[in-house]
């Protein structure tokens, strides 16, 4: 996989585990009992997605998401 998608990783109070979703990719999630396992999974799950995608002929859109703490600008100091 050489593209970077980024990942959001949270913990599931409802589903007792952690989550791990990929914003970029529609319904592309995975979950797991640690932080590290979801990631693992997750990252499966993407080389799965683009793989089924690619196979059927869908466009793999390319890593764009990022958290609005990354869009927010700092002014700078008078």
């Amino acid at each position: 996989m050489d593209q970077h998608y980024h990942i959001n990783l949270f913990w599931s109070p409802r589903d007792e585990c952690w989550v791990a979703d990929v914003p970029d990719l529609k319904s592309c999630a995975a979950f797991g009992d640690t932080p590290e396992e979801a990631i693992a999974e997750v990252r499966l799950a993407i080389e799965g997605w683009i793989e089924t995608a690619q196979a059927n002929g869908m466009e793999v859109p390319k890593p764009r998401y990022r958290p609005a703490i990354y869009a927010a600008r700092i002014p700078e100091a008078a």
